[in-house]
């Protein structure tokens, strides 16, 4: 039996710093959004307890967001490098024109920015992604911030927003609040 050649991309290499696909300047200060590389795996989980209510998964887990999902996740990093934003994501399998948004995290020093929605959007602007036309996730019923970020996508976007319970609290293990599935589109891609 003959081994096939596949294309292999050595952990090194997705370690290497890249260029900022969106800078977000103002008077205050200056912001880069880009891919996040094995390097910002640590960075992301520490941002990410700091932002509750959302709930922390483990080192190693963004340490795997950060390199194998790292076409459909974006970090936002200040000029000293700190991350300050983060989101992740994945394609549906079995829905190629879905963006399934995992979380999303603002730190404290970027709040008021709008740097959710464009760490949304730049992950939406990258060339593969271009038949993405629906944007889902999932969101607890008293989660104010998520709802607005996400009623605001819908509104800019002009698609519609729809929502349904998706996980119950005992399907949660019963100390979770239930998560409803929220989906935005069908959108045309230049609206974003």
């Amino acid at each position: 039996m003959t081994p096939t050649t596949e294309n292999f991309t050595p952990s090194a290499d997705l370690a290497r710093p890249s260029v900022a696909d969106t800078v977000i300047g103002s008077a205050q200060k200056t912001l880069f959004i880009r891919k996040p590389t094995t390097d910002d795996g640590w960075g992301i989980y520490e941002l990410v307890k700091a932002c509750p209510p959302l709930d922390v998964n483990s080192g190693y887990a963004y340490l795997l967001l950060a390199t194998q999902f790292r076409d459909t996740c974006a970090v936002a990093t200040d000029e000293e490098g700190e991350i300050v934003g983060f989101v992740s994501g994945y394609v549906k399998r079995n829905a190629p024109d879905t963006y399934f948004l995992w979380q999303v995290a603002v730190g404290e020093k970027a709040r008021g920015t709008g740097l959710a929605r464009r760490l949304v959007e730049a992950v939406l602007m990258r060339p593969g992604m271009s038949s993405v036309r629906h944007l889902e996730t999932t969101i607890t019923p008293d989660n104010e911030a998520s709802w607005g970020l996400f009623k605001r996508l819908a509104d800019r976007w002009q698609a519609p927003l729809n929502s349904r319970e998706y996980f119950s609290t005992g399907q949660l293990g019963g100390e979770h609040d239930p998560e409803n599935l929220v989906r935005i589109g069908p959108f045309e891609p230049q609206r974003i």
